[in-house]
């Protein structure tokens, strides 16, 4: 069975960065959206941002610019860019193709 492969995780202080990485098969890449979830400590899942097939990227309402995503297309690879980090960012990421495929997640800590 297909899995996403996260990841990028870690611990980073109140407005520092981090980069998550999500790869999939070519085959899967190339024809379903991508795009993250977060579950937080007590809290419900919630989307982070996903990007189209046509590189058409859409965000939480939380971000407030301070995430990116994009596709490399030659690593088959969907990133989450994260600036600005502040400690309610602290979860478990998960990535998903098509909501069909699914990493196991990647603990993003934010504490100082």
């Amino acid at each position: 069975q297909v899995q996403p492969v996260e990841s990028g995780g870690g611990w980073v202080q109140p407005g520092g960065s981090l980069r998550l990485s999500c790869e999939v098969p070519e085959s899967i890449f190339r024809i379903y959206s991508m795009g993250w979830y977060r579950q937080g400590p007590g809290k419900q899942r919630e989307l982070v941002a996903e990007i189209g097939t046509d590189h058409t990227p859409y965000y939480g309402a939380f971000v407030k610019r301070r995430f990116s995503i994009y596709r490399d297309m030659d690593k088959n690879t969907v990133y989450l860019q994260m600036n600005s980090l502040k400690a309610e960012d602290t979860a478990v990421y998960l990535c998903h193709a098509g909501e069909i495929y699914w990493g196991r997640g990647t603990q993003v800590t934010v504490s100082s």
